[in-house]
């Protein structure tokens, strides 16, 4: 007879993860190997990243930072705004020191940078339309010089409609020295050898305007310029839009009518951000400042194999929605566009100049949430007809007309207050980096990062020689703990 053998001892399989898994099952090993990866990742390629990010910004992120309760940020630039400050926010105004002051007091001019030089064109001393033109040399980031004459208009002009497109300046319409609104075009085209900046010239003939044109406001755009509304003969507020399109060697061709603005408009502002054109505030046909804001669509290319589209590139409708209009109605204000951002400063809500400064971000589909406003931004005194210049990351404001009467004073802002430089959230922070500057701090960059890559590439290779010799690492470890103890 033959004994048969007892089913022994049953030994109990290992867990792992709080007894969760079982120590020998794929779905333990499977959650080891991610973890190895994760790991493998961020000593390989997340720190080495962020060691060349330390060495060139000012800031640098930890983890992920969705929201933060706890933040802190510069007083310079960014002064008295909120921490982290909005999108788009502009820090408190100041203004300039009496050295940087226009030659003489103006309003109702335009300010546009060309290259190294800003210049001042046109406008008005409060009686009637100058052809002064007034250069300073852009200094540093976002700052200027004093101001010289420079090349004068060939005649005066006041509330012109100024726009730099193509290396040039042009000078389209605008109030002469009767206060009539006019048709010309002028252009200023610098020698890009020497950078003299040479004299006005006539603008070709298809570049005088259809008709005569003050206040008319003005926006490049991918299809060409853009002037839309103004004040014409006989001082009718008008709604026509017209555009000189670019050919394709980037010739601007003449003067061709477009949709026709929503509502009559004068005195406002344009700028095209995205696939739209905007144009916000403004007076309307009855001589009352308005709060609106029009929006104009262009016409889309034929996709691949379809028919041309006869409105391609030409603006074909104009559309308001009440959501996107201003919380106030403003006319004669400074007003401009950057980093895809809308903004009106001063300007007279009908019976005064006001200081409120006004912003928007419209979103990629066309639409504005909201109009932004901090008191902290305010300018410091009403004005109207300041002309509007962004340089660098700040944003000027010449001359224009105060309750004091017309200025020859500028204030500034800058455009990009800075971002935290600490911040702590649930799942991240934001510490203070070196920021050093140019190619020495990319060389440096580069540096710490194949750095910080070797020694973890070695770490790496030692955990992995360390695993491999579990014992010898356990008698490692413990004739270190015996020599620790043993002192």
């Amino acid at each position: 007879m033959t004994q048969q053998l007892g089913p022994g001892t049953a030994l109990p399989r290992k867990r792992a993860l709080f007894g969760l898994l079982d120590a020998d099952g794929w779905s333990w090993a499977g959650l080891k190997a991610f973890a190895w990866l994760i790991f493998i990742i961020f000593i390989l390629a997340y720190i080495p990243d962020r060691a060349y990010y330390f060495t060139v910004n000012r800031t640098i992120d930890l983890g992920i930072l969705a929201w933060s309760p706890v933040n802190l940020c510069p007083a310079d630039p960014n002064e008295d705004l909120p921490c982290p400050a909005p999108v788009g926010a502009v820090t408190p105004w100041h203004l300039a020191p009496d050295q940087l002051a226009l030659p003489e007091a103006r309003t109702d001019g335009a300010a546009i940078q060309l290259g190294t030089n800003i210049l001042f064109i046109g406008g008005s001393d409060g009686q009637a339309a100058q052809a002064d033109v007034f250069v300073a040399p852009a200094v540093e980031t976002g700052n200027f010089a004093e101001w010289e004459q420079g090349p004068a208009l060939p005649e005066p002009r006041a509330n012109a409609s100024v726009v730099f497109e193509g290396g040039s300046i042009y000078v389209f319409g605008g109030e002469d020295a009767d206060g009539a609104p006019t048709t010309t075009a002028y252009v200023l085209t610098p020698n890009a050898e020497s950078g003299d900046l040479g004299e006005w010239q006539p603008a070709d003939d298809g570049l005088v305007l259809p008709e005569a044109r003050a206040g008319a406001a003005i926006a490049t755009s991918a299809s060409g310029l853009l002037l839309a509304g103004g004040t014409g003969p006989d001082d009718e507020v008008v709604a026509t839009t017209w555009l000189a399109a670019l050919d394709e060697d980037g010739n601007l061709g003449a003067w061709e009518e477009q949709a026709p603005l929503n509502s009559a408009t004068t005195d406002a502002t344009a700028a095209s951000v995205g696939d739209f054109v905007w144009v916000w505030g403004g007076s309307d046909a009855g001589g009352q400042p308005v709060g609106g804001v029009q929006r104009g669509e262009f016409g889309a290319a034929a996709a691949e194999g379809e028919e041309p589209n006869p409105d391609a590139g030409k603006l074909v409708r104009w559309g308001v929605q009440n959501q996107s209009n201003l919380p106030v109605a403003r006319t004669n204000a400074a007003g401009w566009s950057a980093n895809g951002v809308l903004y009106l400063a001063g300007g007279n809500d009908g019976s005064s100049a006001r200081p409120e400064v006004y912003w928007a971000v419209p979103t990629g589909a066309g639409n504005i949430p909201e109009w932004k406003h901090l008191d902290v931004s305010d300018l410091g005194q009403g004005i109207e007809g300041a002309a509007p210049l962004v340089t660098g990351p700040n944003a000027v404001l010449i001359g224009g007309q105060t309750s004091d009467g017309v200025t020859a004073a500028s204030a500034r802002a800058s455009i990009a207050p800075q971002a935290p430089f600490f911040q702590l959230g649930l799942v991240g922070a934001t510490v203070p980096a070196l920021k050093i500057d140019g190619e020495v701090g990319q060389q440096l960059g580069y540096l710490n990062a194949a750095g910080a890559g070797t020694v973890n590439f070695v770490l790496l290779l030692l955990i992995g020689w360390a695993y491999a010799h579990k014992e010898q690492t356990r008698a490692m470890v413990d004739r270190f703990v015996r020599r620790r103890r043993g002192r």
